[in-house]
């Protein structure tokens, strides 16, 4: 049964990456195998779905569309470029506000959000847009490992594993993840100024984007203040992340029915591929967890690592980089999870070190390649949609000297703290 398990899983995973055929199709086909040939049941498959994160997600999802729709991402970022010297600054200073978006909201909104306003500065200077619009991806990429409900392998991961909000900041006394990704973002972020210190061109202003609402804002902050005074509460009742969400969740779409209904369809603009995607996810790689395969992933780790620690991390870490580099991180990372948390056992180690390196292996390796991230194949499209060739080489010569400084600066703080 187990290799039959191996083989269906490693077809359908093939033709998840090389996007042959409707993705819904492949995992439902690839689900029915498994359903018929006994290696699951209905049972094991509804308990392998985790409706903790479908919550968390849908919840973040609708407030990322809200946000979007007031305007206020769009209105901070030529209040930045305004206050810039030159077009290079500008455009570090529009990078730096992706990264603080994207901690809070979806990579492909962020970069859906920020990239009109590259593509305007751009314009107007008769630049090429190209490299401010790989810096915009590549930045929202980076950040959005840095809090919980930044990008979907985190809230994969935090959830999976018992963690809170806050426990990205700060857990069990020790500095969490979001530490790591900023010495990341403080290296990588020398890396753009190397490639953009050449536009010395005077900024010229463009025209501010009018704000339609601040009621999204409001909301986003209150869901992170909830969220963050959930980590304090002892024995609280497992889906309470996930129904924080939903709930900030539903009162912006209720809000937003009554008030705009007319200027947007907001449940329909909302990203569901992802969110049924998941859900197939779940059940496929819950499916390796049910029959071994997951506990034969770490043990062959382990034993070529020969019970060395740092080692051990090290593979995970940069086998997670190169592979994220080619793959969709959301399967990767929800197959790797168990993984992780194997291996941190056997060697008698607490997770952590571990299930960060994953997560920041999984969500910075993106950035090597135009395909490696779902926020570089939206950039990419919009500038071929603009008349601009993104080669496979232009993307490296950005995102790879990028992701080597973010993940080589996060890899060392993690080892640090966490070994």
């Amino acid at each position: 049964m187990k290799p039959l398990v191996i083989i269906i899983f490693l077809v359908a995973y093939l033709l998840l990456i090389l996007k042959k055929g409707n993705p819904f199709v492949v995992l439902g086909g690839a689900i029915a195998i498994f359903l018929a040939t006994g290696a699951l049941n209905v049972r094991e498959a509804f308990s392998s779905i985790n409706f903790n994160v479908l919550g968390v997600f849908w919840g973040t999802m609708v407030l990322s569309g809200l946000f979007i729709f007031s305007g206020v991402p769009a209105y901070l970022a030529t209040r930045l470029v305004d206050k810039a010297k030159s077009v290079g600054a500008a455009m570090l200073y529009v990078c730096l506000l992706a990264g603080f978006i994207s901690s809070f909201v979806e990579n492909v909104a962020t970069v859906l959000i920020v990239a009109p306003i590259a593509f305007e500065v751009a314009k107007k200077l008769k630049a090429n847009p190209v490299p401010f619009l790989i810096g915009i991806a590549i930045s929202s990429n980076l950040q959005g490992c840095a809090t919980m409900v930044g990008d979907s392998p985190s809230i994969i991961l935090a959830l999976s594993s018992g963690m809170s909000f806050m426990d990205f900041f700060w857990m069990k006394g020790k500095p969490g993840i979001t530490f790591a990704v900023e010495a990341g973002a403080i290296v990588s972020f020398f890396v753009l100024w190397l490639i953009f210190k050449k536009y010395k061109q005077p900024i010229i202003r463009i025209e501010e984007t009018k704000v339609r609402t601040w009621f999204p804002t409001v909301l986003m902050i209150l869901m992170m203040l909830t969220l963050a005074a959930s980590s304090f509460v002892q024995n609280k009742p497992p889906y309470t992340i996930a129904t924080i969400c939903l709930t900030y969740g539903a009162i912006g779409l209720i809000w937003h029915e009554i008030k705009h209904k007319e200027s947007v369809s907001l449940i329909k603009d909302l990203d569901w591929h992802t969110f049924f995607f998941l859900v197939g996810i779940f059940i496929l790689v819950g499916t390796l967890t049910q029959r071994g395969v997951v506990d034969d992933i770490a043990g062959f780790i382990i034993k070529y690592t020969k019970g060395n620690t740092f080692l051990a991390y090290t593979v995970v870490i940069w086998l997670s980089v190169i592979l994220s580099a080619f793959i969709d991180n959301i399967p990767y990372t929800i197959a790797m999870i168990p993984v992780a948390k194997l291996i941190a056992s056997s060697l008698g180690v607490g997770p952590e070190l571990f299930l960060f390196g994953l997560l920041i292996g999984t969500s910075l390796g993106g950035n090597i390649t135009p395909i490696g991230a779902s926020a570089n194949v939206v950039a990419v499209g919009m500038l071929r949609k603009a008349k601009y060739h993104v080669g496979f080489g232009d993307f490296l010569k950005i995102g790879l000297p990028f992701t080597l400084a973010a993940v080589g600066a996060a890899y060392i703080v993690l080892w640090v703290v966490w070994k």
